[in-house]
């Protein structure tokens, strides 16, 4: 009887030990060095949630306001997954009914950034390799077209991808903006955002 209380209390100890936070920690497997570099977007230009810079905004919503040139601000990002094959950036302006104001895909794979002011071209000089898509709207361009909300304060959110696809060969100079932004989630493994106010 005493032999089996011994069993007993050592099998209640191992089991204690067993769920104990110290041991519970112990076990668990390290962190990944990916994991703690997530996939994160940021901007030279303004912080997340900040204000978009002037020069950032459209220059066809009347006026002629010097400071506005309707130039793409820099972005940066870092941490996307390693079976990315290719990037592509979305804009769009939160508070008007999520409206695409830049689209920019088959960006190579090697590239981590974009220059303030891309080329409003279908294939900008930079990144190498990369197209954009045909802006219809209060403006009518290739690539980005800045915040135009004279009379509110909107919301505009960046969203990089990563893809799984080195191109989007379906894509084409007259593709649409809901077209080229369905084709990239389609085949988006992976994604970062940053959102500013204009």
């Amino acid at each position: 009887m005493r032999s089996t209380r011994i069993v007993l209390c050592a099998l209640l100890v191992a089991w204690a030990v067993g769920l104990s936070p110290v041991a519970a920690s112990a076990s668990s497997a390290p962190v990944s060095p990916a994991d703690r570099n997530a996939f994160a977007l940021s901007s030279a230009a303004f912080a997340d949630g900040g204000l978009i810079p002037k020069v950032h905004e459209c220059t066809s919503g009347g006026g002629h306001d010097p400071g506005k040139r309707n130039e793409s601000p820099p972005l940066a990002w870092s941490g996307a997954p390693a079976a990315a094959k290719s990037y592509a950036i979305v804009m769009r302006d939160l508070d008007n009914a999520n409206l695409i104001h830049w689209v920019v895909y088959d960006i190579p794979v090697g590239t981590t950034s974009l220059p303030q002011n891309v080329d409003h071209a279908y294939r900008p000089s930079v990144p190498a390799g990369a197209r954009q898509v045909y802006y219809r709207g209060s403006a009518s361009l290739y690539g980005y077209q800045g915040p135009c909300s004279p009379s509110t304060v909107n919301t505009y959110e960046f969203v990089v991808h990563a893809l799984n696809r080195t191109s989007l060969t379906e894509l084409n100079s007259g593709s649409s903006t809901q077209t080229a932004a369905r084709t990239i989630a389609a085949a988006s493994i992976g994604s970062a955002r940053i959102s500013g106010e204009s």
